[in-house]
């Protein structure tokens, strides 16, 4: 529908198409219905080739213009025949300007450009980037778009099926609100094109602009609550295959992200579970078999689980899915299902599984803020043993070393001010979210205590460093043995010094994890 401050010329009869195109796939049916309803066709190059291949009468651009395609293909259409075709308001003025230099009105264009993106994703050959990026398709389409009130145009496959559809119901005769919408999508088509291409130039520079262009979109149920408007830009389908339940919600997307972020982390190795609630990890876990990282996953706050997100790096099999059944879950996420496991799973059917194909993450990311955006480079961090500094007399030993890992791989995903508090491979308590760093750890360990863990010998992940010694001396009264954390206070000494006194291993990485 045209909006009101654009009122809708009166509907126009397709009597001649330029077609000029890359992807051919679907595109036969529309040649086929130009042609029967009357159409004359105009083409070049390939997409020529393709209409005489199927025995439909073509008149080559060249014909128009006198002069063939040169530069290997980069001028075929750039030419007063054919912008002036396009570009002509069907007014008298302008139609006795084409009488006078014999140039043929054109009524539709049909284009599909380049593959600028897709080329960029596969190589890094810059002059092989460089020549898809396309010229005449976009003068094209803009041309048309333009002149929509008297013009078609058609800029991308993903409108075929609603081109053909217009052309089969309306027999080639288009309104002016038909019209107006293919120009509408026609400029969303080069808008995004065009950022690309600037992203692509602008690597390495130092002109820091925010552009990104986004075409897959899903409108939500809401946002974040009912009274809120909410849309998903992204392309979903790319990382998961969505095997059963209800439409995602805009919460459920946050917490689907916060769960990836997690399980990157520990996507290799041992079998891993990990439990979310808004965004925080309330329990996680890894053993050597699904089930038992689901039972340990579990134990660690069996309250909060109750409509989680759940996530495992590992094929969900029969029995930790009858397991997971007992309990109201909002999502499941694992890298596979064993058929008799999503048969079970499948039939509750408000509950969402999914089958995720890679935990790749942004490498930068963005949020609004006040007037504008902020934008940051992801936290992709993950510590190695190597980025460890012993600061105390005593240091980890190596059963310490593999806790404090995988602590800190914990902490890092919860909300800040945050502490975790691991044993044997189990995330036992948690703080998160808090005021001050004490408060996260006050909480951390009554949680621990609340579920009847034993802190003794457990280890101590901060996101943060301890601006005083207060957090390791509460530790130490409740059996912490070692702790992991960035460093970089003032006083970082007098931690260290609290550490020493009580025979604690304190290790410090460098590098900090606030969550906001």
């Amino acid at each position: 529908m045209a909006q009101e401050q654009h009122p809708a010329p009166e509907s126009r009869k397709i009597r001649s198409a330029l077609l000029s195109v890359y992807s051919k796939d679907g595109l036969e049916p529309i040649i086929r219905k130009l042609h029967e309803l009357g159409v004359a066709l105009y083409s070049t190059g390939g997409t020529q080739t393709f209409i005489e291949k199927l025995g439909i009468p073509v008149t080559p651009v060249e014909s128009l213009t006198g002069y063939p395609s040169i530069l290997n293909g980069r001028v075929k259409t750039l030419h007063p025949a054919v912008f002036g075709g396009l570009l002509a308001r069907r007014e008298a003025d302008h139609l006795d300007q084409l009488k006078q230099y014999n140039i043929p009105e054109i009524d539709c264009v049909v284009v599909d450009l380049y593959p600028f993106e897709d080329t960029v994703a596969t190589t890094n050959d810059p002059d092989a980037i460089i020549e898809k990026i396309d010229i005449g398709g976009v003068s094209l389409i803009r041309a048309a778009a333009k002149n929509w009130k008297d013009v078609t145009v058609v800029a991308s496959k993903e409108e075929y099926g609603l081109f053909l559809d217009l052309l089969t119901t309306q027999q080639g005769e288009l309104t002016g609100a038909d019209r107006r919408e293919l120009a509408r999508r026609a400029f969303k088509v080069t808008s995004n094109y065009d950022i690309a291409i600037f992203n692509w130039f602008n690597e390495g520079t130092t002109d820091i602009s925010f552009k990104y262009s986004i075409h897959r979109s899903e409108i939500l149920r809401y946002g974040e609550n009912p009274h809120q408007a909410g849309v998903f830009f992204g392309d979903f389908d790319k990382m998961f295959d969505k095997l059963n339940g209800k439409a995602i919600s805009y919460n459920n997307l946050v917490d689907i992200d916060a769960a990836v972020q997690l399980m990157r982390e520990f996507q290799a190795g041992k079998p891993t579970f990990a439990i979310l609630k808004h965004t925080n990890a309330c329990g996680v876990a890894r053993r050597d078999t699904l089930l038992e990282a689901w039972n340990a996953a579990l134990e660690c706050d069996s309250t909060s689980a109750f409509g989680g997100i759940f996530i495992t790096n590992s094929t969900v099999d029969l029995a930790t899915a009858e397991e997971i059944n007992k309990l109201f879950y909002e999502v499941l996420i694992a890298p596979n299902f064993e058929p008799d496991a999503l048969e079970l799973l499948e039939k509750k059917k408000q509950r969402i599984l999914l089958k995720i194909k890679s935990y790749d993450v942004q490498a930068r990311s963005f949020r609004s803020l006040l007037n504008g955006v902020v934008e940051q480079d992801t936290d992709l961090k993950t510590e190695t043993e190597t980025d460890l500094k012993t600061s105390t007399n005593r240091p980890p030993t190596s059963r310490e070393i593999d806790e404090l890992l995988f602590a800190v791989k914990c902490v890092k995903h919860l909300k800040s001010n945050a502490i975790a508090l691991v044993k044997g491979q189990q995330l036992i308590g948690m703080g998160c979210g808090q005021p001050s760093r004490v408060d996260a750890l006050r909480q951390a360990i009554a949680k621990a205590r609340s579920f009847g863990f034993d802190l003794e010998g457990a280890v101590m992940a901060s996101d943060a460093f301890f601006p005083f010694p207060d957090c390791v001396e509460i530790a130490s009264e409740a059996g912490i043995s070692a702790v992991i954390q960035p460093g970089g206070s003032v006083k970082d000494q007098d931690s260290i010094d609290a550490c020493n006194e009580r025979d604690m291993a304190m290790v410090m990485t460098g590098f900090r994890h606030f969550r906001h």
